[in-house]
């Protein structure tokens, strides 16, 4: 599962920021690996680095054999949080479509 990481100018995508993505992303979705061909992950700032709630965000889209691509958003207050809260997402996005996937190739 290849993890390619965009980030728009106000975010600060510092190797240590990437490591952390890539970690979060694939203790998430590490049932799903040989599923998936690659993640896209997009952070951004949605107030341009002007403080607000939930004004970071973390766009995530899977590559996934067999499928259409699947993609989640999730606002939070960090940029950490708001991966976290998007691999959820997507975990769960994955194991609705890959349940009923299954269900119907019985």
């Amino acid at each position: 599962m290849q993890i390619q990481i965009n980030s728009d100018h106000n975010i600060d995508a510092t190797e240590a920021l990437a490591a952390h993505v890539e970690d979060v992303i694939t203790r998430a979705l590490h049932r799903f690996a040989g599923r998936i061909s690659r993640i896209e992950v997009h952070l951004g700032d949605e107030n341009a680095g002007k403080h607000g709630a939930d004004d970071k965000r973390c766009m995530l889209e899977a590559r996934v054999e067999g499928l259409q691509p699947i993609a989640v958003t999730h606002d939070a207050e960090t940029v950490h949080d708001a991966v976290h809260g998007a691999a959820e997402k997507m975990k769960h996005a994955l194991e609705h479509s890959l349940g009923r996937l299954r269900d119907e190739h019985r």
